[in-house]
């Protein structure tokens, strides 16, 4: 199929719209150097810098801000629309002038010193979550975190009104899943939660009750990086030869960012859970090779970004469980890491494989295991929802957080830490991002089972080590396609279907059926 492709246009609309693209330009040059200063705040900040941070990340914002809502933009965008050649554009100029002009039409409608007072705030909360976190004290982040919403609340409704939208919240959403509604999210997360209830259900009841044991021995930190680095070369992101794109640091929550030819991923090193660190690289991966992936010749236009968080999602999610947890994948995998800890020689496949997809009732949501996971992002879609519809105070989020654990997943919350403070998100102000990851499950169900319909034989090439045809077709059908589409959109032209939990369901009972024998 053909996306855009050169056109032929008067040098009146050609030399406006490559003056648009310059300005586009400008915009993603400046949010690829905030992103590094932000990784860097994760990473090697000094622990008293964080106020001066805070300031840089405030002005950044705002400079970004006045890029983006130069008056200019609007000019060309409106000559360019207006002109009689405007439909000898092609599929791309005509997806990079809707980008551009929702773009332009959000960021115009929001203050600059919201825009500014918003970075600020969020990286004074980050910083007050991580010392709250250590000390196990929600009271500590409370107030920062009240702050933080106050103004992500302000400019939720101001954006509900110009994306038109039904709530705040919604517009929320439709920054990390556009045109999702908050609706169909809830609809699909009921089939999902229907699914998977009585799957856990069924799991419980049966004899077979897989053993963790093997995998609570000591691995020295410098050996788990030395897995690292077989995990990504194996996986194919380079962090290591003279040509790198990438690179692995360590964090205290993992996270991935970045574009094109600088995509860094973090991890977190337990010398006593050694298993935390892999599947963290698995899934950090997963999104790197996304970004590494997208169109060369798209570089710096809209459309040559990921198409949403959920997209995102599926493909971390893709690599860390489809691909990560799979008995193919470790088939190859499991001598390697000998290599790196020869006390894991000793490792046996089916045990591992057992042991490493057990499925079991849990508090923290980046350890949870594929079926209980989406329990985890049902609980935060929920409450979110809640809190921006003003059905719940910031003040209450711990008691509701721990009576929900105790009504979805049947655990007890012993202290914040692990309960409403375990995650940077909110402290972050990601809020409507939650949901991106239980919808990255379900596309990653709607994606396997078109990869498997298209290479029947891609679990073999796994077994063997030969991850190729699996990247290439993730590749041509995902990564590639940049911001061509909506999501929706997106993965119907690369499955055949829209949203549907259904095929990530079958995935899931097929799997765990096998494991546990029913």
């Amino acid at each position: 199929m053909k996306h855009g492709g050169r056109i032929t246009l008067t040098s009146n609309i050609a030399l406006a719209y490559k003056e648009l693209l310059s300005k586009t330009k400008d915009a993603v040059v400046l949010s690829t150097a905030e992103g590094i200063i932000n990784w860097d705040m994760e990473t090697y900040m000094p622990p008293n810098a964080v106020e001066q941070r805070s300031q840089q990340l405030a002005l950044l914002s705002r400079i970004h801000h006045q890029l983006g809502t130069d008056p200019q933009i609007g000019k060309l965008l409106s000559s360019i629309q207006k002109s009689a050649d405007a439909k000898a554009l092609g599929q791309v100029e005509k997806r990079n002038l809707y980008l551009i002009e929702k773009t332009y039409r959000e960021q115009t409608a929001l203050p600059e010193k919201l825009v500014g007072d918003l970075a600020m705030q969020e990286a004074v909360t980050v910083n007050t979550w991580k010392k709250a976190k250590v000390q196990k004290n929600f009271k500590l982040f409370k107030s920062d975190l009240q702050k933080l919403l106050d103004l992500s609340q302000q400019a939720a409704d101001i954006l509900m009104k110009v994306k038109g939208k039904k709530t705040p919240y919604e517009a929320l959403l439709d920054n990390f899943e556009p045109k999702m509604p908050a609706e169909t999210i809830t609809k699909t997360f009921s089939q999902l939660l229907s699914g998977i209830k009585p799957l856990i259900e069924k799991i419980e009841t049966c004899q077979t009750k897989p053993s963790t044991k093997i995998l609570n021995q000591s691995v020295p930190v410098e050996n788990q990086r030395k897995i690292t680095q077989l995990i990504t070369q194996t996986l194919g992101y380079d962090t290591a030869s003279q040509a790198a794109r990438g690179r692995v640091d360590e964090t205290e929550h993992p996270f991935t960012t970045g574009y094109y030819d600088d995509v860094r991923i973090t991890t977190h090193y337990y010398p006593h859970n050694f298993t935390s660190s892999m599947f963290s690289v698995l899934h950090e991966t997963g999104h790197a090779l996304y970004e590494q992936h997208l169109k060369p010749e798209w570089m710096y236009q809209p459309v040559g970004s990921t198409c949403s968080f959920g997209i995102h999602e599926s493909q971390s999610r893709f690599y860390e469980n489809i691909i990560g947890r799979s008995k193919e994948f470790w088939t190859g995998f499991l001598p390697k890491i000998e290599q790196a800890e020869p006390s894991l020689g000793k490792l046996q496949l089916d045990p591992f494989i057992q042991a490493v997809n057990k499925v079991e009732r849990s508090k923290i949501r980046i350890e949870a295991d594929e079926v209980t996971y989406s329990l985890h992002i049902i609980i935060r879609f929920e409450l979110e929802r809640d809190l921006f519809a003003g059905k719940i105070k910031v003040s209450e989020l711990p008691e509701v957080w721990n009576q929900k654990y105790m009504d979805y997943l049947g655990v007890k919350v012993e202290n914040d830490s692990e309960g409403v403070m375990q995650d940077t998100h909110w402290a972050s102000g990601l809020y409507g991002y939650f949901p991106s990851y239980a919808l990255g499950n379900i596309y990653s169900g709607q994606i396997a089972a078109a990869i498997t319909k298209s290479l029947p034989d891609w679990q073999k090439q796994l077994a063997l080590g030969n991850l190729e045809p699996v990247n290439n077709w993730l590749k041509t059908n995902i990564h590639s396609m940049g911001d061509l589409y909506d999501p929706e959109e997106l993965i119907k032209h690369a499955t055949g279907t829209t949203l549907d939990s259904k095929p990530y369901l079958e995935y899931l009972t097929k799997k765990y059926s096998g494991l546990y024998g029913f």
